[in-house]
């Protein structure tokens, strides 16, 4: 199949689809995106429009059960992810997901599950792209021990803003929608299983500071169930501690996006804002950048990735259902243990 036309459809031309998706799956050559549907059919002709696509469907359903396409991409919000994952499974299309992968771990599972019935098709999870760049030097460094022992994990992502009560609520803010799903946990937490594996168990408090927003386009005030500020710890299967803070309310905080890995020999910086990776050891002074070479830097190639697999080419490694499942059984050990005030072992199910 590696010289095959390929035809594929749209379900939610989102934000990240028009940026990513649909341009690179329309940069592929034998690929075509000839359908799209949104979540109405104006939205959908607009999209079409924008991307020379050819096919508006009013419905999702009519979309997945054209016999013409061969794949599907969901661009939708989460709380879609599942029913359209299964359903395009079921219809004989290779899926490519967005991320997060599902409201919960049960609807990650019951994806997950469809995916196995369907060993000849391909099922891929839109991944993390903040560590992609130095994912592989920091496997290298780790496999080569440049850290000596890994004792400590540091994952923070804060804006410094202050809260705002009078923003309307966000689908990000709404577990209709969102699901589980908090801040940028789940985005961090999958670049930090790649170099360092998952966790073993979960302690994690959540706070909701803006617990009622104005709805969006309704004058009345509705509930905002997705927290606005989060701290974990967790055990890492490596043995490693790991403490994590996500947050949307720290006014005037530094703002940050790292991940510090400290070992017995070494230490380790990856800065998100500036896309710059530090590291020392044991008789330096201070962190030193580390410049990884162009042949060494990962990219964004999540569309090749995908129709590479359909073709034969390549197996899905960014990401996996079975690695998706696992940062959404966190996901929800996080929102577990938080209800309970108890510590949550990982995994939380067999596969």
């Amino acid at each position: 199949m590696s010289q095959s036309r390929i035809r594929v459809g749209v379900i939610g031309a989102g934000a990240n689809t028009r940026k990513k998706h649909i341009p690179g799956l329309q940069a592929i050559d034998g690929v075509e995106v000839v359908g799209v549907c949104n979540r109405s059919t104006e939205s959908g002709r607009r999209a079409a429009e924008e991307f020379g696509i050819a096919r508006v469907y009013d419905t999702w359903r009519e979309l997945i059960d054209d016999p013409e396409l061969d794949a599907i991409v969901i661009g939708t919000w989460p709380y879609m992810h599942k029913v359209l994952t299964c359903a395009g499974l079921e219809a004989g299309k290779h899926v490519l997901c967005e991320a997060r992968m599902a409201m919960n771990a049960a609807e990650a599972r019951a994806m997950l599950t469809a995916a196995r019935a369907q060993p000849s098709l391909v099922a891929q999870i839109v991944p993390s792209p903040f560590t992609l760049a130095f994912d592989a030097t920091v496997q290298g460094m780790l496999r080569d021990r440049f850290l000596g022992e890994l004792i400590a994990v540091d994952v923070r992502h804060v804006s410094g803003a202050f809260v705002e009560r009078e923003q309307a609520l966000s689908w990000r803010q709404d577990t209709d929608l969102s699901g589980l799903n908090v801040l940028t946990m789940g985005i961090w937490y999958e670049a930090l299983a790649r170099w360092v594996g998952h966790a073993r168990n979960v302690f994690a408090h959540t706070k909701h500071v803006a617990a009622m927003r104005p709805h969006a386009t309704e004058r009345r005030l509705v509930t905002a169930g997705v927290p606005d500020h989060v701290d974990i710890i967790a055990d890492m299967e490596c043995g490693a501690q790991a403490r994590m803070q996500f947050s949307a309310v720290l006014g005037l905080a530094q703002p940050t996006s790292a991940i510090w890995l400290y070992g017995s020999e070494g230490t380790l910086r990856l800065d998100g804002a500036e896309n710059r990776l530090y590291a020392g050891r044991r008789d330096d002074e201070e962190l030193s950048e580390i410049e990884v070479a162009e042949s060494a830097r990962g990219a964004w190639r999540v569309e090749e990735e995908f129709i590479n697999a359909i073709r034969g080419i390549e197996a899905v490694k960014l990401t996996t259902l079975e690695e998706g499942l696992r940062y959404m059984e966190f996901t929800e050990a996080v929102a577990r243990s938080a209800a309970s005030g108890t510590t949550v072992s990982l995994p939380l199910s067999t596969c």
